[in-house]
């Protein structure tokens, strides 16, 4: 690993299309890092159980895993910023809708599920863009300062994010939280204005049966990324069932709902400090360290079923959010660079379709399994699974010994 200095850690945002972005995602982040948590304790308030709270989080996967593959498509053929546009006003309007029923006293459980599946359609379309356009905003030498600084914003924000959010869900409610997660969907769709980048260079007779086959042949060839995507398949099922389903229930019982704040912001600062040492320091080798370091998301997972006491959980989440944070950099770095920018969205679709398509059975399982068997049993066996699936990823050489380059090619590492 080598020092990077600080004028070239900031030069990404001296790119006027890199700056509008950066300032589209810091709005629209804002909002999100408030609302999760203040869906979460709507729906605990509404129906008091994990199981709703995991048909909730299921409702928006499930679409959202369904209609990747199409996103992918969609983000390839189309300018992404348009794309996030369209997305982000469709996030305003569903987000509202919620907050409104929240509100009012109007709502009811299917009403939250419907919407939240309508986001997740959404989401679906926004997220394969949202990771292909940042190679079109910046030069390839600048991809690692420019993940990192979108990161930061991302993790700075989410320190406060579930605090103010777990602050407004205890004094207000929980519908302000939503309603602010609106209106910063539409600010995020006014920052994307001003960017401004070529059209993509599609051929014009190319199908979308056509276009799902090109990303499907380099995906099952590129093996350092079936690899991975396979092994987030398992480990996202466990985190979205363990933490996100079980865990706002202990907390509940336990440090309650602003201890579970304080845990969230504890991750986010953990996220945040080491995005700070990523914008100084190259990361060599980035699925290697980052399977490492995201094996320590298991420590959270431990903490919440042997012993779920405040202090324990802010330092396992902490740790937990650390490694999250050097995985997500080494993922960014081991796409950008080695997937061409005319399939990079089709390839993260595929990744991202592989990677989630198990959290809508770990949202809908862990609360009942939790009730069958008790919740430590259950948190304790995911978070011994958790880690073993990584050490299992990195006996694949692809992975271990995947190098950084400089430039986006075609490649098939296997």
């Amino acid at each position: 690993m080598a020092a990077v200095n600080w004028s070239q850690a900031l030069s990404p945002l001296r790119s006027r299309n890199f700056a509008w972005y950066f300032a589209s995602r810091f709005a629209n982040t804002l909002g999100s890092m408030m609302a999760t948590i203040a869906l979460t304790f709507a729906v605990l308030d509404l129906e008091g159980s994990a199981t709703a709270i995991g048909q909730v989080l299921a409702a928006h996967t499930i679409p959202m895993v369904l209609l990747l593959l199409w996103g992918g498509v969609i983000s390839d053929r189309f300018p992404r910023a348009v794309v996030l546009q369209v997305s982000n006003v469709a996030s305003a309007l569903t987000q509202g809708l919620i907050a409104l029923l929240v509100l009012t006293g109007a709502a009811e459980l299917w009403m939250i599920i419907v919407l939240s599946a309508i986001h997740g359609a959404v989401s679906a379309i926004a997220l394969p863009a949202m990771a292909g356009i940042v190679p079109a905003l910046v030069d390839r030498e600048l991809l690692q300062p420019a993940n990192a600084l979108l990161s930061l914003t991302r993790n700075g924000l989410t320190v406060l994010g579930p605090t103010l959010g777990a602050l407004l869900v205890v004094t207000i409610g929980a519908g302000w939280a939503l309603a602010f997660d609106a209106a910063t969907w539409l600010v995020s769709a006014l920052f994307l204005l001003p960017v401004r980048l070529p059209p993509p260079e599609r051929e014009a007779s190319s199908s979308t049966i056509t276009e799902l086959r090109e990303g499907w042949t380099f995906f099952r060839q590129t093996t350092w990324l079936w690899v991975v995507v396979l092994a987030f398949g398992a480990l996202n099922a466990i985190s979205s069932g363990a933490v996100f389903t079980l865990g706002p229930v202990i907390a509940e019982e336990s440090i309650g709902r602003q201890g579970w704040g304080f845990v969230l912001s504890a991750e986010a600062v953990g996220l945040l400090v080491t995005t700070v040492v990523l914008l100084r320091v190259r990361l060599e080798r980035p699925l290697f360290w980052g399977m490492i370091a995201i094996s320590g998301a298991a420590a959270l997972i431990l903490a919440l079923g042997l012993h779920p006491s405040l202090a324990l959980l802010v330092v396992a989440a902490f740790v937990g959010g650390a490694g999250i944070e050097v995985f997500g950099m080494g993922w960014s770095l081991a796409m950008q660079e080695n997937v061409e920018d005319e399939m990079l969205s089709r390839a993260y679709s595929y990744d991202m379709l592989g990677s989630f398509i198990a959290m809508p059975l770990g949202q809908l399982a862990f609360g009942p399994l939790a009730e069958a068997f008790g919740f430590e049993p259950v948190l304790v066996v995911s978070g011994i699974a958790y880690v073993g699936i990584c050490a299992l990823v990195l006996c694949a050489s692809s992975v271990r010994n995947l190098p950084r380059r400089t430039a986006a090619v075609p490649v098939d590492i296997t």
